[in-house]
């Protein structure tokens, strides 16, 4: 099991905010400043130049989610940290970007990245706190179940083409 940790900052609706019900549920922690988090932390950062892949789990001690506004990160912050990784292309199963590519909540991105890392079982325990999660992983099975085979980034982005 990871511990799962987020940043937020508060620029979306706290009801329909999936990292908010991962916190009331106990599954993640939530720091409202990017200095409060390990740098030791693997932040999943859709700008990253490297895919994250299974070769990345035995330094993942921690994921971070950004659960943020892109508008307003501060990208200068999240561009000094050393480990961060960007997910394949997956389609979004959340209400408002159903069947959109890289279009994930938090959550999905937190549970896309523990399956690629071999931690189904903690992906589908997060899942289940959202009404729409279960969704998210039968939508991406094939993608998913490729990604975690995978042997390294390179892998993970050949892979990637093959569902563009």
């Amino acid at each position: 099991m990871i511990p799962l940790l987020a940043y937020r900052d508060n620029t979306c609706d706290p009801r329909k905010c999936t990292m908010k019900k991962l916190e009331r549920a106990g599954m993640v922690r939530l720091f409202s400043r990017l200095s409060e988090i390990p740098r030791t932390s693997l932040i999943l950062d859709p700008t990253a130049e490297q895919a994250l892949s299974p070769a990345d789990r035995k330094k993942t001690r921690t994921i971070t989610a950004l659960d943020c506004s892109w508008e307003v990160l501060d990208t200068e912050k999240v561009r000094s940290w050393k480990f961060k990784r960007a997910l394949p292309y997956l389609l979004a199963a959340n209400p408002v970007n159903f069947g959109r590519p890289f279009r994930l909540t938090s959550a999905e991105a937190m549970a896309a990245a523990l399956v690629i890392l071999g931690e189904r079982e903690q992906a589908e325990e997060i899942l289940s706190k959202i009404g729409w999660g279960i969704r998210f992983l039968q939508l991406n099975e094939e993608p998913l179940s490729a990604y975690a085979q995978a042997e390294n980034s390179l892998e993970v982005i050949a892979i990637q083409d093959e569902f563009f």
